[in-house]
């Protein structure tokens, strides 16, 4: 028998659901938390968020403790980055990523002694602003993957906001980061979604979790019960539910319209990591310099979920859990939307919730054939797009009718790719697209 519901949703099984079914491979989920040891060095990237990069505050030779400042910029859209150790600063350096781009490092040798800056301490809160200017300081952005510094996706209008929507679906393969989160953590996950609704004054919550969750769920709705704000949403696993604009649809039967927002719609959401790390945040003052990951794949000896601090190194990591074969291919976050590294030397930084590891048997490239015209990425797109034809209309160079195919609500999530039987390039003909579409956007917004 179905639980009841504290508020008046759809059930899902009222919304049409699309995507897929993707086998969970989840063996971690049941695996407590280790604390990985300290790493030879920490790199911290500049740009660890989406927005403005962060300038270095320290110089080479200086020390830093736990929780200094260490990355910040006066700008609008950036995110502050703090030391996740004691130590010295052994350089300032570029480092390159696989995608081509380029970032300035801080560079620190770990001294072991693990020394908390002085200057940390829980922050004064007493309102929603306060609450804001509070996050500006943590450290802390979108932890889901996509890295929008918090503190400003909380400084908007919340007078048409009913319902901050939690997204604890995690339903990227072998991920269960999110997971232990909310078994390990599930006070400071409701020290912060409480702490938001106190002072935000939205009325309501729905904690979203996928149904092969049922732990989590349990213990989240036992925890909450006696607050008739929170509630907690059963979704089926069903890839990708955890994209913004899909899990709004299936929890409240609202969609967003082109080119707007959730808080559009009336809603805000939240990864759950994120705001477990806004409740911890409040009440130890600690920006954020640790990162629980799952390290997984076939080439990994100890599968297992990691806290790691921001700016380990991933070979370090992999040296940690031990490997059984040569790795053929190293992913930073899930197998749908990851990032497959070049350099073991890459750091892993706080919008990492992942880190796979694959032999050559698991990554043998499928042969690609012509389309077939079977309509499966079609009916497979969880925003109703036509990934094929967008494809098309790439390869041409037809801007117009990438807008008139909506190529710029592409969510990127893999779904076209993993469905098609000729194993034609879509997601990445579709990534290309999209970019291509805004570019256009933006520029015939500056004509006019």
């Amino acid at each position: 028998m179905e639980r009841k519901r504290k508020f008046a949703f759809p059930p899902w099984r009222s919304v049409e659901l699309r995507g897929v079914r993707i086998p969970h491979n989840k063996a971690t989920a049941e695996m407590e938390t280790t604390l990985m040891p300290l790493p030879s060095q920490i790199i911290l990237p500049m740009q660890q968020h989406v927005g403005a990069a962060c300038e270095p505050q320290v110089k080479r030779r200086a020390h830093v403790d736990v929780g200094t400042l260490v990355g910040h910029v006066d700008a609008r859209m950036t995110a502050d980055i703090f030391s996740p150790v004691s130590g010295t600063v052994k350089e300032i350096r570029q480092i390159h990523y696989s995608n081509g781009w380029s970032d300035v490092a801080v560079v620190i040798t770990p001294d072991g002694e693990q020394t908390i800056d002085e200057s940390i301490a829980p922050p004064t809160v007493s309102d929603y602003a306060s609450l804001v200017e509070a996050m500006k300081h943590s450290g802390i952005v979108g932890l889901g993957g996509a890295g929008f510094p918090t503190w400003l996706k909380m400084n908007t209008d919340l007078s048409g906001i009913d319902s901050l929507l939690v997204n604890a679906a995690e339903c990227e393969p072998y991920l269960s980061s999110d997971y232990r989160e909310m078994v390990e953590r599930p006070e400071s996950v409701l020290h912060g979604i409480k702490t938001f609704l106190d002072l935000s004054g939205i009325p309501r919550s729905l904690i979203c979790i996928e149904d092969n969750k049922p732990k989590a769920i349990e213990l989240l709705r036992s925890m909450s019960a006696d607050d008739d704000r929170i509630d907690v949403f059963v979704l089926p696993a069903r890839y990708p539910q955890g994209a913004s604009r899909v899990i709004l649809r299936n929890v409240t039967g609202r969609s967003v319209p082109r080119g707007g927002h959730l808080t559009d719609v009336g809603a805000l959401l939240f990864n759950v990591t994120t705001l477990s790390e806004m409740g911890r945040y409040l009440q130890d003052g600690m920006p954020l310099t640790k990162r629980r990951i799952t390290v997984m794949g076939d080439a990994v000896r100890d599968p297992q979920n990691l806290e790691v601090y921001i700016g380990t190194p991933v070979g370090e990591i992999l040296e940690f859990c031990g490997l059984t074969c040569e790795p053929r291919k190293v992913v930073i976050g899930g197998p749908m939307m990851g990032t497959t590294q070049v350099e073991l030397d890459s750091p892993i930084v706080r919008q990492n919730s992942g880190l796979l590891v694959f032999g050559a048997a698991s990554v043998e490239a499928p042969k690609t054939t012509a389309c077939i015209r079977c309509d499966a990425c079609i009916d497979a797109c969880p925003i109703h797009l036509a990934p094929i034809n967008i494809q098309k209309a790439y390869l041409s160079r037809d801007i117009k009718a990438l807008d008139r195919l909506m190529a710029d609500l592409c969510v990127e999530c893999g779904t076209c790719s993993y469905v098609c039987p000729a194993k034609q390039p879509l997601a990445q003909s579709t990534r290309l697209a999209r970019a291509a579409l805004r570019a256009e956007q933006r520029k015939a917004r500056r004509k006019g």
